[in-house]
């Protein structure tokens, strides 16, 4: 069940068997372990934690993965101490993130930026304004969040965001063009339709160049979260494809362009479908409302009313629509490429089903 208790929530962390907190509490095989997963990665209230509790989880973190003890600490305190921690610090240089950078900004942020698109969505200045705003938030999003080991560069980073945002610009300024003559509700529609075409050309040009984690079972048949991990080199994923994993030893076997191709098409309708509630509804709810005379009225309403929609939706579509897909996800060898089925067939014991990074 969805809102299950872990059985050993109120046991002491020091009486139990090594918990590995290096991975994700909720089984990620699972959609609704993915959701739970994602639902404490984004939530804004971990915004709200001060340096001093941030500290403090991140020093249970430390010690309990030096194998130090903790007396009197409950694995439901370990764990929300692991949550607190991840909210704040990168994964693997430890370093504390900047605020409006965290996944946990995500939905508040969001809200402002996608609110003032849907309400200011007839201007062209204004247009291209908010595209320039989201586009900037991303990209520093993705500056936060970038590998340690291996960073983002300089000029992926800046290549990205400037095909980004004039993608988002020109589809936005071009579409507002097309539609004056339509109408209402597809105008009201324009922010999303520029959203999707930003985050078409987005993902591919931050996922030209980067370095995957591995996470892969130890047993697949096993109800086991027991997850090593392997840092593999620096691909191009769409020219060069990424890793894939065997499904008996973990150890990666080829390289597949299908896979890279499959891993990020998932991320972009993610992406996507995350952004499809709030500017798809509040567009007919809003259109409701102008039909009725209420914003002719009320003309100081448009804006907070389209801000507590998307706050409201986007707290919920986030988690669910990032959950769509695994982390770590699975392709049978047959549906890869003929050369790279063919070196994988050669194997000694060759698997029927692979593993992949798809990202996020």
């Amino acid at each position: 069940m969805f809102f299950e208790a872990d059985p050993n929530g109120s046991a002491l962390v020091d009486e139990q068997p090594r918990i590995n907190i290096n991975q994700p509490r909720w089984d990620q095989r699972k959609y609704w372990g993915r959701v739970r997963h994602f639902m404490i990665t984004t939530l804004p209230t971990n915004l709200l934690k001060s340096d001093v509790e941030l500290d403090k989880a991140q020093e249970v973190v430390l010690k309990y993965r030096r194998g130090e003890k903790l007396p009197g600490m409950t694995v439901d305190e370990l764990w929300r101490a692991k949550h607190t921690y991840d909210s704040a610090f990168h994964p693997e240089t430890g370093e504390k993130q900047m605020l409006i950078g965290r996944m946990s900004a995500q939905v508040p942020c969001n809200m402002v930026i996608s609110g003032c698109m849907l309400t200011w969505y007839r201007s062209n200045v204004a247009a291209f304004f908010w595209q320039w705003i989201n586009q900037s938030f991303n990209a520093l999003v993705n500056y936060t969040n970038r590998s340690g080991k291996s960073p983002i560069t300089n000029e992926q980073l800046a290549a990205s965001y400037f095909l980004a945002t004039s993608g988002a610009v020109g589809t936005a300024i071009g579409l507002n063009k097309l539609v004056r003559f339509m109408p209402p509700l597809i105008g009201r529609w324009v922010p999303f339709a520029a959203i999707a075409a930003a985050n078409c050309v987005n993902i591919p040009m931050m996922r030209r160049k980067c370095v995957f984690m591995f996470s892969y079972p130890d047993e697949l048949a096993a109800d086991t979260h027991r997850i090593p991990l392997f840092l593999l080199d620096v691909f191009r994923e769409i020219t060069e494809g990424i890793p894939v994993l065997d499904d008996h030893s973990g150890n990666p076997v080829a390289v597949s362009q299908e896979a890279a191709k499959r891993g990020i098409s998932h991320v972009v309708v993610s992406r996507i479908a995350t952004a499809a509630p709030h500017f798809v509804l509040l567009p007919i709810l809003m259109n409701h409302l102008d039909k009725r005379g209420f914003l002719r009225r009320n003309p100081w309403s448009a804006l907070p009313i389209q801000l507590a929609g998307v706050g409201f939706l986007r707290s919920f579509a986030t988690p669910l629509c990032t959950a769509f897909f695994p982390q770590i996800s699975s392709i049978e060898v047959s549906r890869l490429e003929p050369e790279v089925q063919e070196v994988i067939r050669k194997l000694e014991n060759p698997p029927e089903i692979v593993y992949y990074n798809k990202g996020l």
